[in-house]
């Protein structure tokens, strides 16, 4: 027999000691501190490379570490080419196992935190931070519109 779905009644404030209550902006990102860097791009945004660089050259002048790289890219195959304006996951913005992938590399350099070129949203944030068990920020509020997927 069919049960209706209740909405969960928790509260939807993390508490000061988890670790999903960390700043939502890159001020985490001190000198010193090792970062993976990760990018969400379309098929058609040609310059993906280049805006990597210049987020990385950025980041090192403000005396931030960049450890590792990585690029997700949406509508390289015919499959994607429909839906390029919307991320793979509405949880993490980059596939699951692009995700992994980040959170492996980022456990092997130590890094302390992951930047996004691409917005996230709170709960994109807090999945992250959860996934990579360090901060998930996002650089996109410094960064030109075109360097979020199109």
């Amino acid at each position: 027999m069919h049960r209706d779905r209740r909405r969960d009644r928790r509260s939807a404030t993390p508490s000061a000691t988890s670790p999903q209550a960390l700043p939502s902006d890159a001020s985490v990102l001190v000198t010193g501190a090792g970062v993976v860097l990760v990018g969400f791009f379309s098929g058609k945004q040609k310059d993906f490379a280049t805006l990597m660089d210049a987020a990385e050259t950025d980041l090192t002048s403000r005396g931030v570490r960049v450890l590792g790289r990585a690029v997700q890219r949406r509508g390289v195959s015919d499959g994607g080419v429909r839906s390029m304006a919307r991320p793979f996951s509405s949880r993490t913005v980059i596939r699951y196992g692009k995700a992994r992938e980040v959170a492996k590399v980022r456990e092997a350099t130590g890094a302390d935190a992951v930047a996004f070129l691409n917005p996230l949203t709170e709960r994109q944030r807090r999945v992250l931070t959860h996934l990579f068990d360090c901060p998930a920020v996002s650089l996109a509020p410094s960064y030109p519109p075109s360097a979020t997927i199109r």
